[in-house]
């Protein structure tokens, strides 16, 4: 071997040292596009927004145990309390008064004392009660005190309390007993002894204050599926009023159009062949009506979102940033998502924007059914809101969150991954240009929006609550209505109320309405409620005065009072309708932030119906009121069990104070009429089951905020559209090697119901 060739295999060898040695040193690590980049520097000071922060485990135990050593009675775990004891109902956190709370965000006071909101059961008592206490200083609690004269201007009646796992376990126990008296109707009729039948309830509990009877609705229990759509044509009324579970009984007996009283007299009248039964067969596995199990094997994946250099928002404790915004988050476990001191660019747009109340009011010619009027925050919309599955219910690589409450028991309960928040891209431009004269250009900008979305199941519904930021500085907040439909069985003139979807089961007709709390400050905390619509002025043409013209014009108009704010569902409204600030932007208009709504709801129940106060909220598409501290919600968990005296009326906040340049809120209603279709089997989907509303601005800034955005777009044709320089898009194709490492599937779901 000749020195010439030596020296180059001695090249050659170095050369693949260098090449090892580069390997080594790089593997493992994502190519400089995509390292994660550093994300934006937080408005507020670290830890200001835990003034809305919801209450840790570690808190709502102390709450616990200072209420056991302090209140001089016997509590008992409110899981296995029953009406005649005393329990914890519920703690959560006791959101401060608006004027602390600003005085501590900005004008440098001292930090609100933390403290809980406890709601106990009063049953072991001479007078029994619900009472609820505020509790603090946390997190070592040293006081407590009585708010509820404060709050409602009177004790809760105990009838008034919503009913317990517990409680609806002895009714179980008791419908269970009653069944066992008509053996040879339920074989015929169901293929059944009673045990496979399961039971779901209605609301509200009879006809006048003080009545706690329920009619339940029996189904067909088929593992795997949803009950929903299996009724068996049986329904049962239990009065459950008495503080002794002994004394409750079953009051009556439905079944195929007629009523009974008592499960005996229905098996005396089958004996005696008095009776026309409907005989079922008892469902079978897949074959079972709305069973939600694949029928395909699975194809090949859709498409993934993710982020190239990691999310561009932030998440520290209850607050989230993101391109110039910035939220306070939380859950109340009853009326479920809220959030706190919603800031764009700095300045607060929103100071507290929350739901309220979910109502579905049903139509049957079935007792259950035609009774049925759900007000799911008596429920707990936020206590239901469940581990959300990773890659359907939210994108895979979404950030989750997991939300705790105690309710029901002396523990507390964590909801593992039941919070998300991602950045969504649309697919869609939030602007664009193709200038196709004088210049040629293009310029644009990706609608680009942060999500949060939680999801409420609510017996058989599930609720899709989305809150969504987006790069203009609009917010918009929406829900999708999915799950399973309720339904009854179906005869007689059944389809006066739905549609059949099924053998014997009727999609009964219901209405969706949500309520919305929206507290704007905008440009400061006094506003004023500014309306435009459009009219036609007929004028000579001014260049052809034998002519006319029809000219459309701005008809303006500032509301002065909460009256005329008030405007009733479904009647038309003004077209452009803003909280407006008395200061002006660059261009001498007042800086304003506009209230778009889109709902297509049904009627309201009507005013003269006896349990009409206690959704009086839902008269109104939009009301604006003074933002009053003693007016803080626009119902009451006690509102579903004694609808007959609301224990808050909204009707109520409406009376015709004045509404200029004060304290505002927004109460917003919004919903649809669902009739159920074929369509709806196993689950109404949530295409054109969406209605929300926007907060956008109207001459809030001096121009488009988006074109700050550093996601822009913009060349032209004297320019090398390919060149990552020219055209940010130009830098995506590097971006497709920044797929990230995705974590396990995993889901924990089932593990703590």
């Amino acid at each position: 071997m000749n020195l010439k060739t030596v020296l180059i295999l001695l090249g050659l060898a170095l050369a693949t040292i260098f090449a090892l040695v580069c390997v080594l040193l790089t593997r493992g690590r994502a190519p400089r596009s995509c390292q994660h980049l550093p994300l934006e520097q937080e408005d507020l000071e670290d830890g200001q927004s835990l003034v809305f922060a919801d209450l840790t485990p570690e808190e709502m135990s102390q709450v616990v145990r200072y209420l056991q050593g302090n209140l001089g009675v016997q509590l008992v775990d409110a899981s296995r309390a029953r009406p005649s004891d005393n329990c914890i109902a519920s703690v959560d956190l006791q959101v401060p008064a608006k004027a602390e709370v600003l005085r501590f965000l900005d004008g440098g006071g001292a930090r609100p004392p933390r403290e809980a909101l406890a709601v106990l059961y009063f049953g072991n008592q001479a007078e029994p009660n619900v009472t609820e206490y505020v509790v603090g200083p946390l997190p070592t609690p040293a006081y407590h005190r009585d708010v509820t004269v404060h709050k409602y201007g009177g004790k809760v009646p105990y009838h008034r309390r919503p009913v317990t796992g517990q409680e609806y376990m002895d009714i179980n126990a008791l419908v269970q007993r009653e069944l066992k008296k008509a053996p040879l109707f339920l074989a015929a009729c169901c293929e059944s002894d009673g045990t496979d039948l399961v039971t779901l309830t209605t609301a509200p509990r009879g006809f006048k204050s003080g009545d706690r009877m329920t009619w339940f609705v029996l189904f067909h229990n088929t593992a795997g599926t949803g009950y929903y759509l299996s009724p068996v044509g049986l329904e049962v009324l239990v009065e459950h009023k008495d503080l002794r579970v002994s004394h409750w009984q079953l009051r009556q007996v439905f079944y195929n159009g007629r009523y009974f009283a008592s499960t005996g007299d229905l098996e005396q009248e089958f004996v005696a062949g008095a009776l026309e039964v409907v005989r079922l067969k008892k469902p079978q596995g897949d074959a079972v009506l709305g069973s939600m199990r694949p029928r395909r094997p699975p194809g090949s994946p859709g498409p993934l979102q993710f982020e190239p250099q990691g999310p561009r928002y932030s998440i520290r404790d209850n607050h989230i940033t993101f391109q110039g915004w910035s939220i306070a988050f939380g859950m109340n476990p009853n009326s479920g998502p809220r959030f706190f001191d919603i800031r764009y660019r700095g300045e607060r747009i929103v100071y507290e924007l929350s739901l309220q109340e979910a109502l579905a009011l049903y139509g049957s010619n079935c007792p259950g059914g035609m009774s049925t009027r759900y007000l799911d925050g008596s429920f707990g919309i936020g206590r239901f809101a469940y581990e959300l599955v990773r890659g359907l219910d939210c994108p895979y690589t979404a950030t989750y969150v997991d939300r705790h409450y105690l309710a029901e028991t002396d523990t507390p309960k964590t909801n593992q991954n039941s919070l998300c928040v991602f950045e969504h891209d649309s697919g869609l431009p939030l602007r664009r240009h193709f200038s196709d004269s004088q210049s040629l250009y293009y310029g644009g900008l990706r609608k680009n929006t942060l999500v949060i979305r939680t999801i409420s199941t609510l017996i058989n519904y599930d609720y899709i609550w989305d809150f969504m930021f987006h790069g203009n500085g609009a917010v918009e907040v929406r829900v999708h209505a999915t799950g399973y439909i309720s339904s009854s069985f179906l005869h007689g003139q059944g389809t006066d109320y739905g549609n059949r979807v099924g053998p014997h089961t009727l999609g009964t007709m219901h209405l969706h309405h949500i309520h919305y709390k929206v507290d704007l400050d905008v440009d400061g905390q006094r506003n004023s409620l500014e309306t435009q619509n459009m009219e036609y002025e007929f004028v000579k043409d001014p260049w052809s005065s034998q002519n006319t013209i029809e000219r459309p014009y701005l008809r303006r108009k500032r509301l002065e009072t909460e009256d005329e704010a008030a405007f009733p569902l479904n009647a038309p409204m003004p077209r452009y309708l803003s909280f407006a600030s008395p200061n002006p932007n660059k261009w001498g208009h007042p800086r304003s932030y506009r209230i778009q709504i889109i709902s297509f709801a049904g009627k309201h129940l009507p005013t003269n119906s006896s349990m009409e106060r206690s959704i009086s909220w839902g008269r109104y598409q939009l009301a604006v009121t003074r933002r009053k501290e003693e007016e803080p919600t626009s119902t009451s968990i006690y509102n579903q069990n004694d609808p007959w005296t609301p224990t808050v009326a909204f009707a109520d906040f409406i009376n015709n104070e004045t509404i200029t340049n004060e304290d505002l809120v927004a109460w917003i209603t919004v919903g649809f009429l669902h009739v159920p279709h074929a369509e709806d089997v196993p689950n109404t989907v949530t295409v054109g089951n969406s209605v929300g509303f926007f907060l956008r601005p109207y001459n809030y800034f001096n121009e488009d905020p988006s074109v700050d955005s550093s996601d822009s777009v913009y060349f032209s044709s004297e320019q090398d559209a390919r060149a990552c320089g020219a055209n940010s898009l130009a830098c995506l194709s590097p971006a497709a090697a920044c797929a990230p490492h995705l974590p396990p599937f995993h889901f924990g779901g089932f593990l703590n119901l």
